[in-house]
Order: C-alpha cells, then sequence, then structure tokens
C-alpha cells in the first residue's frame, strides 16, 4: 500500500477511510514577505474523475411483478425509459421485512452481519437482531461522503433503533449518523401521509400546509428530492450527489394520493392466479426471471384484489 507522502498532491489515498490529510509542508520561511514563502492550496475533497450521480428509489411492499417495466400491471412509464437504456438487475436479495432489506441495500452485507435480523420493532440483545449496524460496517452513503460526494436520504428511514427514535438522540444510526449530510422524512416503519411525523436532520418539523390545502406526504418529499438536487447541483456542480429515495406511501394503500388511484385502481383489482400467471410469463419473457417453478395455488381466504381508495 502506498503512503500519502508516496502520492502527488493531486491525489488521494481511497484505500483508508477516512482519507488521510496531506502531510504537512515544513516550514522553511519566517516572513510571509519572502519570495520563497510557498505552500500548497487548499484542495477540496473531491471523488475521482467522471463519479456519477447515484439516485436510489427503494419502494415499499413492491416485488418484480408489480411495475410495468418488469411486466406487471402498474403503470411506471418513466422506469420503462430509465430500464431501456440501462440494465434490469434481476437478483436482487429481498429479505421480505422492511428494515433488514434496507440495511442489506445500504452497507452491501447480510441484514444478521449489521443487527438487523428483524424490524427494528422488535429488535432484541441476540447477536444479528439488535438493530445497531456494527461500527465496522459502513453504509454506501458513509464511504461516498468520504469520498467526497453530497448525500441525502429523503422519505422512510426505519433502519433507527426505538430507543434512539426520539429527538434527543443519540444519532449516531439516524441517516445523519449513517453517511447522509441531509434528511427529510420519518423514522420508523410507517407514518400517516396527510399528517406526517416528520423530521428535518434531527429537528422535528411541520408540513407548511394541511391535506385540506392539498398536502400529501408523497408530493412533499418529491419537492424536497428536487429542491436538494437542484441547489446541490447550482452551490456545487463539480460535486456529484447520491440521494437515497424512499417513499413510505404502499405500507398503507389506503393513504394513497387523492389523484393516483383512480388511473390505476382498475388494474390494481387484476390480483388473484389469473394476474400471477400473466406476471410470471411477462417476467419470463423479459428473462427477468429465466426459471421460474409453478405458481403456488391461493390460499382460500385470499383476497381476489385489493382497491385503493382516495381518502
Amino acid at each position: 500500500m502506498t503512503t500519502p507522502q508516496e502520492r502527488d498532491g493531486h491525489e488521494r489515498l481511497r484505500e483508508i477511510l477516512p482519507i488521510p490529510d496531506p502531510p504537512t509542508p515544513p516550514v522553511r520561511t519566517f516572513d510571509a514577505r519572502d519570495p520563497e514563502t510557498s505552500f500548497p492550496v487548499i484542495e477540496p475533497l473531491r471523488p475521482p474523475a467522471g463519479a456519477p450521480n447515484i439516485v436510489i428509489c427503494m419502494l415499499d411492499d413492491v416485488g418484480f411483478g408489480a411495475p410495468s417495466a418488469f411486466g406487471g400491471p402498474c403503470a411506471t412509464p418513466t422506469a420503462e425509459r430509465l430500464a431501456e437504456n440501462g440494465l434490469k438487475y434481476t437478483r436482487f436479495h429481498t429479505t421480505a421485512l422492511c428494515s433488514p432489506t434496507r440495511a442489506a441495500l445500504l452497507t452491501g452485507r447480510n441484514h444478521h452481519s449489521v443487527g438487523m435480523g428483524g424490524v427494528t420493532d422488535i429488535a432484541t440483545s441476540s447477536p444479528g437482531y439488535t438493530s445497531v449496524r456494527p461500527k465496522n460496517k459502513a453504509t454506501i452513503a458513509e464511504i461516498l461522503k468520504l469520498n467526497g460526494y453530497s448525500t441525502a436520504q429523503i422519505g422512510k428511514c426505519h433502519e433507527v433503533p426505538t430507543w434512539q427514535s426520539n429527538p434527543f438522540g443519540p444519532f449516531d444510526q439516524w441517516p445523519i449518523g449513517n453517511g447522509f449530510e441531509y434528511f427529510y422524512g420519518f423514522i420508523g416503519g410507517e407514518t400517516n401521509q396527510w399528517y406526517p411525523a416528520l423530521y428535518e436532520g434531527t429537528a422535528p418539523v411541520q408540513p407548511e400546509r394541511t391535506p385540506e390545502e392539498g398536502y400529501h406526504f408523497m408530493d412533499d418529499m418529491t419537492t424536497k428530492a428536487i429542491r436538494w438536487v437542484q441547489q446541490q447541483h447550482a452551490l456545487m456542480p463539480d460535486k456529484p450527489f447520491f440521494l437515497y429515495f424512499a417513499p413510505g406511501l404502499r405500507m398503507r394503500r389506503t393513504m394513497c394520493h387523492a389523484n393516483g388511484p383512480t388511473s390505476t385502481a382498475g388494474n390494481s383489482t387484476r390480483a388473484g392466479t389469473a394476474c400471477a400467471r400473466r406476471r410470471s410469463s411477462a417476467r419470463r419473457n423479459l428473462a427477468s426471471s429465466p426459471r421460474t417453478p409453478g405458481l403456488r395455488p391461493a390460499p382460500r381466504a385470499s383476497p381476489r384484489g385489493t382497491k385503493c381508495r382516495p381518502n
């Protein structure tokens, strides 16, 4: 491994995080007026050239079979456009639970190894189930921040231990302790989408409008995300960003936006075995599910459809 002294002034030692400070040059003159008085310029920390902006969208309770980008009945035209010009990954490891999946995604590790064997609400002192991320297991946000990225988490955060879910901390397991420089959203598994319990950073905040004035958290968090990106780009155009956008709306479909369900309610009611067959066939055609076993029969008590009603 090379040392900071072996790197020139324009390179950073990135094998160690935080990146070590450059060595302090020796003082050879004692008068600022001396023409030989010269020191290296202060260089802000930046990622390597060509580092991309990164946006991760984490959706609650939405599987591969739901969005139209993977052959599902829910229209996702933007995701389709992105997929046409990019890549579709087919082996995302979901743990079928909220907190563990998020912890695994944000760290790139098995959820038990980062203390999230279950949701934070049922944490115990048993190893792997404490809901406390070990200090030697960094998040992608922390790694990117320490390499010069701007980082933000907006929306749902279900990775904070329940005994830390208060405005007095400690905050080492909050987004700001996980590498996110900015956070706007709610802590926990769910919140009322019209009257959300919100935090900005670690401070409780109130929505700027009421539901009667048209407020809905999905619109609010989307606006916050757009403004954050715009502001970041305006003030730091040479600095890439990492945005973790995590809506919590699907956790309670009865809290859908009043303008949203009408266009998809017809499709939402086409649940059941027939719809499952169509989804499975579409995924095979898209190669997102190359080999799938036969569909299991639906339980007798399984509802044949659910309809998302406004308000």
